[in-house]
């Protein structure tokens, strides 16, 4: 199944996606409306403590947690699917690929894919190119207390695993355009040519 007006940023961190989308959405706030992942819902604020090293799950128990709140983000009161309904372009940064890459760099391949595999497919997905060393340069950069995945190690065994998940979903999309983005561009010329695909692919006129 795939989610028409649903669109979807994915990257390592650091990579930019939230910039972009703060970018996207601010040309047309009656259009478009950012989400993210993990949510500020109660299963997303409890995902956000736990990656910032407040406690400690099992990694198997974090996979399942991304999952249910996933959940919450497409189906709970104002989630995904009420904002398509109501005719708004949903822009979320990160969805179930980064589950992909990020949970299966610690707990294997196995449990990831099967509590992501129900969930429906974005219209498009950007994925945001980029050199680990380069993007965690920029998370440090930032001055703001590390998240426990922000490692140079992790990061790369994450961005090699996106790869591999990126080029499974370009080679069998299931109608989803899978569309890559060299994130070391500018902030504007990434923006521009957002937007123009965009406007390509007749999701905005």
């Amino acid at each position: 199944m795939l989610l028409k007006k649903f669109i979807v940023f994915e990257g390592i961190d650091g990579a930019g996606t939230s910039t972009q989308i703060k970018k996207l959405c601010s040309r047309d706030s009656k259009k478009f409306i950012a989400t993210a992942e993990p949510t500020d819902r109660a299963t997303g604020r409890f995902l956000r403590q736990m990656l910032a090293g407040d406690f400690s799950v099992d990694e198997r128990t974090s996979a399942y947690l991304f999952a249910a709140d996933r959940c919450e983000h497409l189906y709970g009161d104002g989630g995904v699917e009420e904002l398509l309904k109501a005719g708004r372009i949903v822009v979320s940064d990160r969805y179930f690929f980064s589950s992909l890459a990020y949970q299966s760099a610690t707990c294997g391949k196995e449990i990831p894919r099967l509590v992501n595999s129900p969930f429906p497919l974005p219209e498009v997905l950007f994925y945001f190119e980029i050199n680990p060393e380069i993007s965690l340069q920029r998370v440090v950069t930032r001055n703001e207390k590390r998240e426990i995945y922000e490692k140079i190690e992790y990061q790369k065994k994450t961005a090699a695993l996106y790869e591999e998940v990126i080029r499974e979903y370009e080679d069998n999309s299931e109608g989803m355009k899978v569309i890559r983005i060299d994130a070391t561009k500018s902030i504007e010329e990434i923006s521009e040519f957002i937007y123009n695909t965009l406007i390509n692919l007749k999701i905005i006129r």
